[in-house]
This record gives structure tokens, sequence and C-alpha cells, in this order.
């Protein structure tokens, strides 16, 4: 072995470890990034390798550059443009809600429309090799192709067509690309134009850039490049057609299947579903994130939901947006106009993330119990898509056909097994539900198969079962809801009325009492100020027509009137128990009793005319399940009830009035101890024309 001969006991040295900078720094490399995204990224390892990695400095770098990495910036899910697809995926999982699912179609029909459209491209070049090259490779993208020799047969094909993309020469005769780029500026501000020159500078290429070029490209062009330019304009312009209608806000009572039709939206067109409940939400963090310069900082949940989901363009449902909360945090209403704003939401700005993130692509669902609980910016964002509660028709299908087979799948049962009948199905909804939705009916009829299941495991029956209105009986017990206006008697000074709440259509029930005093008017049930100018109305009205009515004028100077609305620990207010609270006063001091199956709804005037209201089906159908035979609505509602489904029409005997003297009739009943000749006929014409 030579003096400097290697030692054979030595080993040849090893490359050094690969760093956490140099991981990230090939990753990074490796992502297909946005390049502003990329150079982010890029900066902030370098300022890793500044960085000791034992400060907590560095582990904050290193997530942050690791978030990067993660967000689906380039990354969508493939639509399913097809009409007839989400008509069969709507009607699978829904019975009824046939308005909603017209206004969902209308809105995908949109934005299949406009990715199926064909789009247009304008090849503008003096030179006719060039022309019929770029022509020729721009006719790969399955785009229609139309070409110009100059800016002044551009203008006239612009004129009679409509064109997405111009790909235009500088130097023309007649009219050149920049007078053609200010031209299309000020008429065609949507069409994309991109300047192709021999001739480019950098002052050139600033100066069109400038007055609204999107790209500028040298001659001789690559045409890979031209082509992959041209395609990207549009996708964009595809992708901004399709966003650019207004958010859907599903409005309604609760239960009614506002969440559940949100997924089916996904489902139809195949994209990932989000759901992020917004209700009691106080902090604005909690949607744009935290600085990065605080402990234990981290994304909003918006980018960190998309960040799980792994596209940018999921279906995204805000639940509850209606309870949102405020205070010294912040309000995440304001921030919300952000996300919901189309023309904003290209450039969200997370603060962790300290860059814009395009939520253009989401589809951004809300929902909503009381969209008038909304700030009024935020809801001129939306349009607001009602759902209305169901019919018993319509709960007892879904009933039979969707939630009973649900909840007998989880019990591994089968409807040959143990099957409803539809009278059975009928007697849950009327004797143990009474909500607007669907959720209390899935409730009792899940325990009705739980106890069907006890009762089979513990050898007492045996499948096949047949489930009939005795049996529900005996499971659930007594009934807790009974038609308790069509067997209430009529009563003096006690009126029917309906009402409309955040839950649906309500029964109301106004009573009234007199006792000696000095003409006070008292007033208790929690009622609002509006509740109470109406009926403080209807005793200025009975006092101004007290003749036309027999009533003794000195009955109100000697008496005091009390007014109740019961379950006064439920705040009441609203305008729609005008002609209620009237009605009941009137039975009051004329002694005439008040039937109990007749309910009614609308405001009046001084004058006695009937206003309209709204909720007209929710009252309706509220009056079904309470027994009432008759219900009085305003005139001026009539063409909005003609309208509605026929078990909405068919609910009750309906009458239309349109002033206070039409109600009288169907509402008071002859008196034993005041005989007045008001509710005839004669005198019902002598009144109108005294008023």
């Amino acid at each position: 072995m030579g003096l400097f001969s290697r030692p054979e006991s030595i080993e040849p040295a090893q490359e050094p470890a690969a760093t956490t900078q140099d991981e990230l720094r090939n990753a990074v490399e490796k992502a297909k990034l946005p390049e502003n995204i990329r150079r982010i990224a890029l900066d902030e390892i370098t300022k890793l390798d500044r960085t000791d990695p034992s400060i907590a400095e560095f582990g904050i770098g290193v997530t942050y550059v690791e978030l990067l990495l993660s967000l689906p910036w380039n990354i969508s899910s493939q639509d399913t443009l097809e009409l007839e697809n989400a008509v069969t995926v709507l009607d699978q999982e829904h019975f009824g809600l046939n308005g909603v699912k017209q206004r969902i179609l209308e809105y995908l029909a949109s934005n299949i429309t406009c990715h199926i459209r064909k789009s247009t491209v304008l090849v503008v070049d003096d030179e006719q090799i060039s022309r019929d090259n770029m022509a020729y490779s721009l006719s790969k993208l399955s785009c229609e192709i139309l070409t110009a020799s100059n800016g002044l047969e551009a203008v006239t094909i612009l004129e009679e067509r409509n064109v997405d993309c111009i790909v235009t020469d500088l130097k023309m005769q007649k009219m050149d690309g920049l007078e053609l780029l200010n031209y299309v500026q000020e008429e065609w501000p949507d069409t994309k134009l991109i300047i192709v020159t021999g001739y480019a500078t950098v002052d050139n290429a600033i100066g069109a850039l400038k007055k609204g070029a999107l790209h500028y490209l040298p001659k001789p062009i690559n045409l890979e490049i031209l082509r992959t330019t041209v395609q990207e304009i549009l996708d964009q312009q595809k992708q901004a057609c399709s966003v650019s209608g207004p958010i859907l806000c599903f409005s309604g009572p609760p239960g009614t299947g506002k969440t559940s039709i949100g997924k089916s939206v996904a489902n139809a067109l195949s994209r990932k579903f989000i759901r992020l409940s917004l209700a009691g939400m106080r902090d604005e963090a909690e949607l744009r994130g935290h600085r990065r310069t605080y402990v234990g900082a981290m994304t909003g949940r918006i980018i960190s939901e998309l960040n799980k989901c792994g596209v940018n363009n999921p279906v995204f449902m805000l639940d509850e947006i209606d309870k949102i909360g405020q205070d010294f945090r912040g309000d995440p209403a304001s921030v919300l106009l952000e996300i919901l704003d189309p023309e904003q939401n290209r450039h969200f700005l997370d603060y962790y993330l300290d860059t814009p993130f395009d939520l253009s692509r989401v589809m951004f669902i809300t929902t909503a119990n009381i969209v008038e609980n909304l700030p009024a910016p935020l809801r001129d964002r939306m349009e607001v898509i009602p759902f209305s509660c169901y019919t018993l028709n319509e709960k007892k299908q879904i009933g039979l056909d969707y939630l009973a087979p649900r909840q007998l799948r989880t019990l591994g049962y089968s409807q040959n097994e143990i099957s409803f009948t539809p009278e059975a199905m009928a007697a849950l909804i009327s004797g143990y539900t009474r909500d607007a939705g669907l959720r209390n009916v899935n409730r009792e009829i899940g325990n009705v198969c739980r106890k069907i299941n006890l009762q089979i495991l513990q050898h007492t029956q045996k499948p096949p079962i047949s489930i009939s209105p005795d049996d529900i009986r005996t499971l659930l017990g007594y009934e807790r809801f009974t038609f308790e206006a069509a067997t209430a008697q009529p009563l003096v000074g006690v009126t029917t009325g309906l009402v409309w709440s955040e839950y649906g259509g309500q029964i109301i029930y106004i009573e009234t009492a007199k006792m000696k005093g000095t003409g006070q008017l008292l007033m208790t049930g929690s009622l609002g100020d509006v509740l109470k100018e109406s009926a403080q109305t209807a005793l200025s009205f009975l006092r101004s027509n007290a003749i036309q009515f027999a009533i003794d004028e000195n009955i109100f100077e000697q008496t005091d009137i009390h007014v109740h609305i019961p379950a006064g620990d439920i705040s009441k207010d609203g305008a729609s128990a005008g002609i209620t609270i009237a009605m009941a006063l009137l039975s009051l001091l004329t002694k005439r009793p008040a039937r109990r199956d007749v309910a009614m709804t609308g405001e009046f005037t001084l004058s006695g005319r009937v206003l309209p209201v709204g909720g007209l089906r929710e009252k309706i159908l509220a009056a079904q399940q309470a027994g009432v035979r008759t219900i009085l609505l305003p005139e001026r509602n009539r063409q909005e009830v003609e309208i509605m489904n026929e078990d909405v029409r068919n609910a009750a005997e309906l009458h239309f009035i349109s002033s206070i003297n039409e109600v009288v009739d169907h509402v008071l009943l002859p008196s034993t101890q005041n005989n007045s000749p008001y509710g005839q006929q004669a005198n019902t014409q002598q009144t109108e024309s005294a008023l």
C-alpha cells in the first residue's frame, strides 16, 4: 500500500441528508402552483434558510408552506352538465317542492348553457400566411374561428357577431391593433384581446397592457403558447358566465328540506358538498382567519373547508345565515359580503393565508328561517327561494315512500316485513305532529319502528306486520294534537286567527273581556308594537261606527277592555291579526258569539279596507291541521291563492273579503240578548255607503 493510498477501512463519504427546506423546495417545484403562489412559497423557504430550526417561527413557516402546497389552487372536479340527470336526482331524493325544483333547474340550466356554448375567436392579421396559421392552430380548441385582414373588417364582424376573444396584429393598414383595442374597450368591454406583433418592444407591451390588452405575444409566434393562452381566456369566460348569477338563499321553516336539497344540487352536478353552520358565529376571524403573528393562528373556516375537500369548485352551503351574531370581536356578516359577492370573491383574502384565493368557482348556497333578519346589503346579494310547509297529503306520501323505508333499513327490515298503511301514516301525522317540516314526522316514525322491533325481539310480534291506526295509538299513546278549532263551541269575545312565524303557520285565539272602568285598552300576551296598534285601530273603527254596529256609545267611556292572546311566554308581533281582533271586540260589545271553526287573517284600515298579508300557504295548512272549516282571506290575495296546488286550495272553504263589513256574517252568530239588525244584507249595504 502506497504512502498516499486510501485505507480500506475508511468508507466513502455519504451524501448530506436532505433538509426540510430542500424537501419543501422540491415539493414546490413539482407542484403545479400559480406563478404568484410559487414565488410566495419559495420566498418563505428562503426565509427558513436563515431561521434557526429550534425557534417557533421555523415551525410556523414550514406549516405555512405546507398549507400553500395543499390548497386546491387549480384543482377542480368535473361537472356533470346534464339537465335530465339533475331532474332525476331532484325527483328521486325529494317529493313535492315543485316551485323550488323549477327555480334550481333554471339556475343549473343557465350554468349548463354557459359551458356547452361554443366560443368564438376572431383572428385579425394583414398577412395571409400568419392569419391562416393562427386560425388553423386555434381551430383545435373546438371553437368557431373568424378571420379579418384589418381592424375595420374586425369591427364589421363584431357588430354582427358575439366574439369572446380577439387575436390581432399590432401594425395593420386602415386600423391598427391599438385602435382596434380602444374601440373594443368602448363598445365590447367583455371581449378579451391579445396583441401579436413582430415589432415587440417593452414600451409597446406596457402601452398595450395599460390600454386593456390581456396578453402581448411577439412574432414569430409560438402557436402552442398562443393556443394555451386563448384556451385559458375562454375557460375563464365560461367560468365567469356560470357564476355570474345571484347566490341562492333557501328560506323557510325548519325541516322543510333546505339542507337536503343543497346536497341534491351537489349530487346533480357531481360536485363535492360542504356544509358550514353559521348559527351563533360571532368572531369574524372564524371566517377570515387569524394573522400568523398570533399564537395558535389558523385559517378561517372557508379556506379550511376547501382544503379538506381538495377542490376549488364544491357546492358550499352556509347554513342558518340569519342566526349569525355580532359583538366586539367583529361582524361576520360583513365578511360574507365579500365571500358571496361574485365581483369580490375572486380575490378573497384570508388573513392567515395572506394572499388572495379565488372563490369564484365555488357554488354558494345559503339557508335562513327568516330572511328579514339579514342585513339589507347581504340580502341584496342573494335570490331568496322560499320553502313552504308540506300539505298533509305530501307528508303522508313522503312518510310512506321515503321516511319509513329509511327507518326500517336502519333496523335491518324491509317493507315486506314491516309496513305502514296509509291510514296509519295519516293518523301519526295528524295526531302526533304539528310542525311545518318533516323532522317530527321522521322522529315519530322511527319511534314506532323501534317499538315494533322490540316487540319482535320479545316474540310478541312476528313479521310480516302491517301497522294500522289502532297500532299507532297503542304504540305512541294518546294523541297529542286534536282538531281543537272544529270541536270548540262558539263564545262571545273569542275569535280564531291565523299567523305566520319562522316555524310555519299557527292558529291563535284572540280573547277579550270587559269590566267597569274609564275606557282603557289593556293588552297582554307578550305583544309587539304592531299588534298593539292593530288593536287600537280595531277599537277606534268600532267606536267611530258604533251606531251601525248597534253598540252603546257610553260603553267606551265606562268600560275597560282587555285583549289577551294566550301563550304569553312567546313574543308575538306582525300585521295580520287586525280583523281577528276587530271581530273579537265586536263579538264582545254586541254579545254575539263568534264561530271558533272560522279562522281569518288580514289587516285593515280605519276606513274598513282589508289589506293583503303574506304566508298564506302556511296559514291555510295550519288551519287545516286545527280542523278549521272556513278561512277568510283578503281579496287582494286571491290570485296568489289560485296558483297554489289543489291540496292547499281544498284544505278548507276559502272566502275572500275586501272590507271588514263582509267578515261579520261569516264569524258572528245571532245574539239572543241583542237583536242587532247588523249582519242583514240591507244594513250591510247601508253601512258600506256610510263608510
